[in-house]
């Protein structure tokens, strides 16, 4: 079945321009033009990714964006004409995996798509064939630290009494680049093309976003961490050490 896509926006020409364009890579789209219609089909046919634009008359597209949030694990791109520093800003603190305004470029826009839908997905390239002398390879095993849990096949993480806890695609990517280097230094532009690879886009602060939601959902006191610190002028060191189990 071909991966569902919802567009959300008050302008039908717009829906329609991106409905059509889409379906012509091989979307599914349902075009919406307010958000009580998108809880509806989240409900009924909840889509992997939603296109979602802030100025919506009468309702606040910043709520709309925590509440699929807070009820739903699916891709969330932003897609609007307000461009301003702060909203980019307070977007990706919501969770959106991306932020794009416009006017967009739709080749740019679908390949940011394309990026987000990546993420959202566990890896499943296919095996390559091993030497017939060589062992077959351990399964991909779960990371510990300091009590939390972290499956990297399942993209779940679980809290030291065993709650899970809901991470974006972006939140899970960052945590996931941690826990590989721990007790090294990396820093932001690495952190960033480890989570946006070649899709990066100018927002050099997002990682210092996203730090902070991770430290939020982490730390017993985000403003005095001891998992994630920040190393004046270099980046940020992952601190406790890892168990696989």
């Amino acid at each position: 079945m071909n991966t569902h896509l919802a567009v959300l926006d008050d302008e039908a020409d717009i829906t329609l321009l991106l409905a059509g364009y889409l379906k012509g890579h091989g979307f599914r789209v349902t075009q919406l033009h307010n958000g009580r219609s998108l809880m509806e089909l989240m409900a009924t046919d909840p889509p992997a990714l939603v296109l979602l634009d802030l100025g919506l008359p009468g309702e606040d597209g910043f709520a709309i964006a925590r509440q699929l949030r807070e009820h739903w694990r699916c891709g969330l791109v932003i897609v609007t004409g307000r461009g301003d520093a702060v909203d980019k800003v307070v977007g990706l603190e919501i969770g959106a995996d991306d932020y794009v305004t416009k006017p967009f470029d739709l080749r740019e826009l679908l390949a940011r798509i394309k990026a987000v839908l990546r993420r959202l997905e566990p890896a499943t390239a296919p095996p390559v064939a091993a030497p017939p002398a060589a062992a077959a390879a351990p399964a991909r095993r779960k990371l510990r630290f300091v009590g939390w849990q972290l499956d990297p096949a399942a993209r779940t993480l679980h809290s030291p009494e065993g709650q899970e806890v809901a991470l974006t695609t972006g939140e899970f990517d960052l945590l996931s680049a941690f826990t590989q280097a721990p007790g090294r230094v990396l820093s932001r532009d690495y952190l960033l093309e480890q989570t946006r690879g070649r899709e990066a886009g100018p927002f050099d602060r997002t990682i210092d976003v996203q730090v902070g939601r991770l430290r939020k959902k982490l730390e017993s006191n985000p403003e005095d961490p001891h998992i994630i610190k920040s190393v004046r002028g270099a980046g940020y060191i992952f601190v406790p050490p890892i168990e696989a189990v």
